[in-house]
C-alpha cells in the first residue's frame, strides 16, 4: 500500500513538473518574489547588526527555507473545490491528498531549480559561511519544515468547503509567520514576551527553525517541535476533510 501510494505520488509529481515547464518564466519569477521577504530582513538587519556573521548566514539560509517551505494549497486545491473539479479527484482510486501533495513538491522543485542559484549569488555577495556539520542538521529541519508548513496551508485551504475567502485566511496567515516566524526579525532578538509566544507557535517551526540550525544554533527541542506541529496539523487536517467532503457531498446532491 505504501509502495503504490509513493508511486501514484511519484506520478503527480513528474506530470506537474512538466505542466509547470511551460511556465517557467512565472516559476522563476516566484522564485524571486518569495525571497524579497528574506532579503529585506537582510539588509535590514545587517544594517542594524553591521559585521554580526550570524545575522549574515541566518537571513541567508531563509531565503532557501522559504522556497523550499512554499505552499500554494489556497490557490490549487482551494480552486479545485470551488469550480467543482474536486468531484473528479474523488471519482479516482487514491487519497485526494495526493494531488495536492504532488502539485506541491513540483512546484517546489521549480522554486529550488531557479532559487538555488539565487541562493548562493546571496550567500556570495553577502559573505554568509557555514559549518557542514550545522547543514547537515538542517537538513531534516528543513524537510519537517517543508511538511508543517504545506499540512498547515492545507489545512486552512480545507475552510473553502465553508468559505470564499480561504485567500485572505492564507494571507493572514502569511502576515503571522513574516511576524512571528523569524523573518521581520530573528526569534532571538525579540523582546519578551514576544519571543516566547513566537516559539510556542508554528510560524517558526515553518521558517525560522531550519534557517536557525543551519547558523550552529542548538538543535534543541526543534525535531520535537516539527513532530509535534505536523502530526496535530494532520490530525486536524484529517478531522477538518472528513467535515468538510460531508458537507460538500451534500450541497452537491
Amino acid at each position: 500500500m505504501t509502495a503504490r501510494l509513493a508511486r501514484l505520488l511519484g506520478l503527480r509529481v513528474r506530470n506537474q513538473f512538466l505542466d509547470w515547464a511551460s511556465s517557467w518564466t512565472f516559476a522563476a519569477t516566484l522564485a524571486v518574489n518569495y525571497a524579497i521577504g528574506p532579503l529585506i530582513g537582510l539588509v535590514v538587519w545587517t544594517a542594524v547588526l553591521p559585521g554580526d556573521r550570524n545575522t549574515v548566514n541566518y537571513f541567508v539560509a531563509l531565503v532557501g527555507v522559504y522556497l523550499v517551505t512554499a505552499s500554494f494549497e489556497d490557490y490549487t486545491f482551494s480552486e479545485a473545490v470551488y469550480d467543482g473539479r474536486i468531484s473528479h479527484d474523488l471519482l479516482k482510486p487514491q487519497p485526494v491528498i495526493i494531488g495536492p501533495a504532488g502539485e506541491n513538491i513540483a512546484i517546489r522543485l521549480w522554486l529550488g531549480l531557479f532559487g538555488l542559484p539565487l541562493t548562493i549569488v546571496v550567500a556570495i555577495v553577502a559573505g554568509a559561511s557555514y559549518r557542514p556539520s550545522a547543514l547537515l542538521l538542517a537538513v531534516p529541519a528543513l524537510l519537517g519544515a517543508a511538511i508543517v508548513r504545506f499540512l498547515w496551508t492545507w489545512l486552512l485551504a480545507l475552510t473553502a468547503f465553508w468559505t470564499e475567502r480561504v485567500h485572505a485566511i492564507v494571507a493572514f496567515s502569511h502576515i503571522l509567520a513574516y511576524l512571528l516566524g523569524g523573518t521581520a526579525a530573528p526569534i532571538a532578538d525579540l523582546p519578551e514576551p514576544w519571543r516566547w509566544i513566537a516559539l510556542a507557535l508554528p510560524f517558526y517551526a515553518m521558517l525560522g527553525l531550519p534557517a536557525d540550525i543551519a547558523t550552529g544554533a542548538p538543535v534543541g527541542a526543534g525535531y520535537l517541535l516539527l513532530l509535534g506541529w505536523g502530526s496535530l496539523f494532520a490530525g486536524l487536517a484529517a478531522v477538518v476533510w472528513r467535515r468538510g467532503i460531508r458537507r460538500y457531498s451534500v450541497v452537491g446532491a
